[in-house]
């Protein structure tokens, strides 16, 4: 056999054992074993940040601080039916994500809204709520306030950093904004009447109704706007987890829990005020 040849038949087989090596690896890249982990592990752990009533909160059960809402409940659902304990890890919105990306949590849970950007680094769920926003005003001022014009040069608040401060610049664009840290600072400057009205998640909003009996909804209607969907936010990469929780998703709303679970949430959370 000439040197050519064995040159030849040398570099087929070096070829061959290279497509076999890549093969295998490319086949290693897609093992996802998001769902048999948690399953193995026996515990879900779930990040979430307790301070987004009715969606998750702190409450006292038997003197001891117990996360409670909307979110934890269906957390619940799902390690119940994945046969697995459930572990929260609470930690601030801004870490919510950031436990995820770098796998301390299986999934985050925090009233997390889907945007297009947020896509591009975690795996979503399909929504389990859909956000709707709303202005919340004095029962007073009822009939004063029908229209987003009839806001024209009257002060409006929105929780500063969020979908609803962009709802309020975008739509009630004749209004003075005011942008506040927290949600509880608009409901008192709106008793006080420094405010005219708060933008605020419709679910949240009527928690706040139903604790201060002189506050109601305008009769105004605001566009949705993109990221006004909640869903769980995974690893990316996380298919098999991920289609488990579509699965389980599906059943409880169809089954009406997720109302069940946004009524019980606004009842706990009233309470505990």
């Amino acid at each position: 056999m000439s040197i050519k040849k064995i040159v030849t038949a040398v570099l087929l087989v070096l070829l061959s054992v290279s497509l076999v090596a890549c093969s295998n690896s490319a086949k290693s890249t897609k093992t996802d074993s998001s769902l048999s982990d948690v399953q193995k592990r026996g515990t879900l752990v779930v990040a979430t940040s307790p301070d987004f009533a009715p969606f998750e909160f702190k409450r006292l059960v038997n003197g001891r601080d117990t996360v409670a809402g909307v979110d934890v409940e269906l957390s619940k659902e799902i390690a119940k039916e994945l046969h697995v304990k459930i572990h929260f890890l609470t930690v601030s919105f801004t870490n919510v994500l950031g436990s995820v990306a770098i796998g301390k949590a299986d999934y985050g849970i925090s009233g997390i809204s889907v945007t297009e950007d947020r896509k591009n680094s975690f795996e979503f769920t399909e929504p389990y709520f859909e956000s709707k926003n709303v202005v919340v005003i004095r029962k007073a001022d009822l009939a004063k306030y029908t229209s987003v014009d009839s806001f024209a040069g009257k002060s409006v608040s929105a929780q500063k950093g969020t979908i609803q401060e962009g709802v309020l610049a975008d739509q009630i664009p004749k209004a003075s904004a005011v942008s506040l840290t927290q949600n509880s600072e608009g409901v008192n400057e709106l008793k006080s009447g420094k405010i005219q009205g708060i933008v605020m998640e419709s679910a949240i909003a009527q928690g706040y109704i139903n604790s201060n009996k002189d506050l109601t909804l305008a009769k105004i209607t605001l566009k949705k706007v993109d990221g006004s969907s909640y869903a769980i936010a995974l690893p990316k990469g996380s298919i098999a987890l991920r289609n488990k929780l579509n699965s389980i998703i599906t059943r409880l709303k169809k089954e009406g829990k997720i109302d069940d679970y946004v009524e019980k949430a606004n009842q706990e959370s009233e309470a505990g005020k």
